[in-house]
């Protein structure tokens, strides 16, 4: 056997020092790439505890990496396809699951989770096809001039709306799990990263529209966390609401604008479609 088969892993951790490297893996697919992309762009500054971000090998001697994957709260694959995914498979398997969701592109997350399901337990859902969506040019219909960007002194009046997106989305209350989604709503808005439109309602002002950054690198942004308050809903303030979205983010932080939705969620995607976004792929979610 090749000396370097023994002395080089096909997985492990990357420093500071290959950031160039791992981002190139990333510009192959900026879309499908978003969410890990966001921690290589880290790379070499402290990040969150039990994270990192692996580095798969193709077994040549000091190679630069020939896919990713973000190993934290989620698993993200980057461009892991034939040999990248058994070595990522046999790396995750000997130190099992440690995550709450796989997610990233249907071609990558879908052959992963075939191979991790029969040692993993069983999830709450799988999510196998979420249309991935662009736009990268001006919305196509009119932005609503009352969504802007909620102010740190709002927290509390987005906390709510958050909670009730995430609630609906994914089943369950996320401040029942501690404090750490709080602070991630707080984080948003405190870095610029929240939209809202706030109403009057007979107990006072409220958030009747919202939309995340959620993540934000390699020129793209993806939207996160859309959500429209019930009563309002069917009145077109979503389309609107994306569109000022859309034209600020352009404006403000990067050229091409993301989200993935569900399939079965006709009505948003005719929403997205409205506004000027394009199907470009296909992303998956393993929910544990």
């Amino acid at each position: 056997m090749p000396l370097w088969r023994r002395t080089v892993p096909a997985v492990r951790s990357l420093g500071g020092d290959e950031r160039e490297a791992a981002l190139q893996v990333c510009l192959r697919d900026p879309v499908g790439s978003v969410l890990a992309a966001v921690q290589v762009e880290r790379l070499g500054s402290p990040g969150p505890p039990g994270t990192e971000v692996l580095g798969i090998y193709d077994g040549a001697p000091a190679p630069e990496p020939v896919a990713l994957c973000w190993a934290g709260a989620n698993l993200v694959p980057v461009q892991v396809f034939g040999d990248a995914l058994d070595e990522l498979v046999e790396h995750v398997r000997r130190r099992g699951r440690r995550c709450s969701s796989i997610v990233g592109p249907a071609d990558q997350v879908l052959p992963l989770w075939e191979r991790l399901a029969p040692v993993w337990s069983i999830p709450r859902e799988v999510r196998a096809d979420q249309p991935s969506m662009v736009i990268d040019h001006d919305p196509a219909v009119r932005p609503d001039p009352d969504v802007r960007l909620a102010q740190p002194e709002e927290v509390a009046l987005v906390l709510p709306a958050s909670v009730a997106m995430f609630t609906e989305e994914v089943g369950y209350d996320p401040t029942l799990m501690g404090a750490s989604y709080a602070a991630r709503v707080a984080e948003l808005v405190a870095t610029h990263k929240t939209y809202v439109r706030v109403d009057d309602g007979e107990g006072g002002p409220r958030v009747v529209f919202k939309a995340d950054v959620g993540a934000l690198a390699v020129g793209v942004a993806q939207i996160q966390g859309v959500w429209v308050h019930p009563e309002l809903r069917g009145r077109g303030m979503a389309t609107a609401g994306m569109a000022a979205v859309v034209a600020d983010v352009r404006a403000r932080l990067a050229p091409v604008v993301s989200l993935y939705v569900n399939s079965y969620n006709t009505p948003a995607l005719a929403t997205y479609r409205r506004v000027g976004f394009r199907e470009v792929g296909a992303y998956a979610t393993v929910l544990f």
